[in-house]
């Protein structure tokens, strides 16, 4: 249909339940509809709006949509104190029912947008919320603790502090507090990661009171109130309000865990699209690290979206989506469209003699077990590993990672070159036998060594782990999913080290949490890591194939 003209933006209020009272933004076509709603509720201030990853309000208003954004509670100039994630069930439901029976509207409602902006869709859901027809969650928290807050027990230490000090700088300048305002802002360009206890901040300290860091730090793992802000405890809720869900990823977005979660969670029980590009955070865009993944990688979500929303808030007589997964394929330069995500179906198990610290010639991924032998691996905090690009490097993405592997403190294991292609795609899983004279963690890192010796993050997981040296269970770490064809020439590496700072806190040895210890307490910690039959590599690698492929981006909802 041809674009329609659309009136400017109005601003309107709307009073929650408890009375707090909710500031939007409003953009509508001009010729009054009836037209469905779409409503984003914002974290960060709606006047930023779709700016940083989705076309303007305006586009989507000329599309036939009646556009609502939506400062959340506490946030921009809607009233009431923000508490992460603590309102956003009840406050969003009653969004949806008050944006439902705006003048104009048709009754039906849809949300989008990614981040808080995401999961909060799906915490609506949790309420009874009829008139909410179709989200469109894009990079999502679905356990807050596990696939946000943490990763396999680990404190994510500098995503959780940058993002702290953000939310709590608004919060300060919405008190009136200037100078922790301006405190918080200059920390947030320089976190201070190198104090007597990077974990504990000085900063942080005295100013922790505007936000949620030290109760994410604090808060037991069973603690009700993960529970609560969660969508992950809420799915029959969410089911029963028989929304279609649109999930949208990115290969080294640091919330891919999160979102393919809650595809596994709800694919086989609501109507359900996912869609995963080689992309991070922000933005989505056909470059990220070292790597131009081509012109069909350049994000369409917008059209997309609007598609999505034609077919489930308008009635549409579109056709029926023939697949429910669409990948974007990192080797190929394509999308691939399939009927679910594959599981593991390959093993890999890592061999050497003893040197693989030390020569990444020596250590060797194979496709059966070796002769078992013992890899050491000497963790000194005083010079940890840090992240290379993937998910847990600033910046993200596919960079060059031989510095990163050739150093002493890190173990490989390299594949033989491929002599014909294969797909990698899927989530990965790995189980290594470790022995070690203290507490430790492990990351884990497997990468595409291209045929000119440079290698790139497919997939990344780390973990915490307090075990005595007499157990001989295998430490289970999952690693994140990834999508490539591996050409002909192309090798796979696993990569193992003991940290990867700052992203997550160094492991003190102790058994003390590492994001409590001081500089002090830090201590050097040997482990020991035994190939055989007893450490693998579990992936989904399989025969390369043409058939399901596209260059073009385009899709049908």
């Amino acid at each position: 249909m041809s674009r329609l003209a659309v009136r400017p933006p109005r601003t309107d209020l709307m009073t929650a339940r408890d009375g707090i009272t909710l500031v939007a933004d409003i953009w509508e076509p001009e010729d009054g509809g009836p037209y469905p709603v779409l409503l984003m509720r914002q974290a960060y201030g709606r006047r930023i709006g779709t700016s940083l990853c989705y076309a303007p309000p305006a586009w989507y208003a000329s599309h036939g949509f009646i556009v609502v954004l939506q400062d959340a509670r506490g946030r921009g100039d809607s009233g009431g104190a923000f508490e992460l994630f603590r309102f956003e069930a009840q406050d969003g439901a009653d969004s949806v029912a008050w944006a439902a029976a705006l003048p104009n509207a048709t009754g039906r409602v849809g949300m989008f947008g990614f981040s808080f902006q995401g999961t909060n869709q799906l915490l609506a859901l949790s309420e009874p919320c009829p008139a909410l027809r179709a989200v469109a969650p894009a990079m999502i928290g679905w356990d807050l603790r596990t696939d946000w807050a943490y990763e396999n027990g680990a404190f994510a230490l500098r995503a959780n502090l940058g993002w702290a000090m953000q939310l709590m700088a608004e919060t300060a300048r919405r008190a009136g507090d200037d100078a922790a305002q301006a405190e918080l802002f200059a920390a947030s360009r320089a976190l201070p990661l190198h104090g007597e206890r990077p974990g504990r901040p000085d900063i942080m300290q005295r100013l922790g009171h505007w936000g949620h860091y030290a109760g994410w730090a604090d808060r037991p793992e069973d603690d009700a109130d993960w529970r609560a802000i969660s969508p992950a405890a809420h799915v029959d809720a969410i089911v029963a309000n028989r929304p279609a869900v649109f999930l949208i990823g990115g290969w080294y977005d640091s919330h891919l865990p999160g979102t393919l979660a809650a595809w596994r969670a709800l694919h086989e029980r609501l109507p359900l699209r996912l869609v995963v590009g080689p992309w991070a955070h922000f933005p989505w865009d056909r470059r990220i690290g070292d790597r131009d993944f081509g012109p069909a990688s350049i994000t369409d979500i917008d059209q997309q979206q609007v598609a999505w929303f034609d077919r489930w808030l308008k009635g549409d007589d579109l056709p029926d989506p023939e697949t429910v997964v669409r990948l974007f394929d990192m080797g190929a330069l394509c999308w691939r469209e399939m009927p679910a995500l594959p599981d593991p179906s390959r093993a890999l198990w890592p061999t050497a003699s003893g040197r693989a610290a030390i020569d990444m010639r020596d250590g060797r991924l194979e496709a059966e077990p070796g002769a078992p032998s013992e890899e050491y691996l000497v963790h000194d905090p005083w010079r940890p590993p840090a992240p290379c690009g993937g998910r847990f490097g600033q910046p993200p993405g596919p960079i060059d990672r031989h510095a990163t592997d050739a150093r002493a403190d890190v173990l490989t294991f390299t594949t033989e070159a491929f002599t014909q292609q294969h797909l990698l795609c899927g989530a990965l899983a790995l189980e290594l036998d470790v022995a070690a004279d203290g507490a430790f963690d492990l990351h884990a890192t497997v990468s595409v060594v291209a045929t000119g010796g440079a290698s790139w993050a497919l997939a990344e997981g780390y973990g915490s782990f307090d075990r005595p040296d007499a157990n001989r269970e295998p430490c289970c770490l999952p690693l994140r999913a990834t999508c490539i064809t591996l050409a002909a020439g192309e090798r796979l590496r696993l990569s193992v080290a003991a940290a990867c700072f700052p992203a997550f806190a160094v492991n003190p040895g102790s058994g003390e949490r590492p994001w409590d210890a001081s500089l002090a307490s830090l201590r050097v910690v040997t482990l020991t890591l035994r190939t055989g039959a007893s450490s693998v590599l579990r992936l989904p690698l399989g025969p390369a194939f043409a058939s399901t492929t596209s260059s073009s981006s385009e899709v049908s909802p």
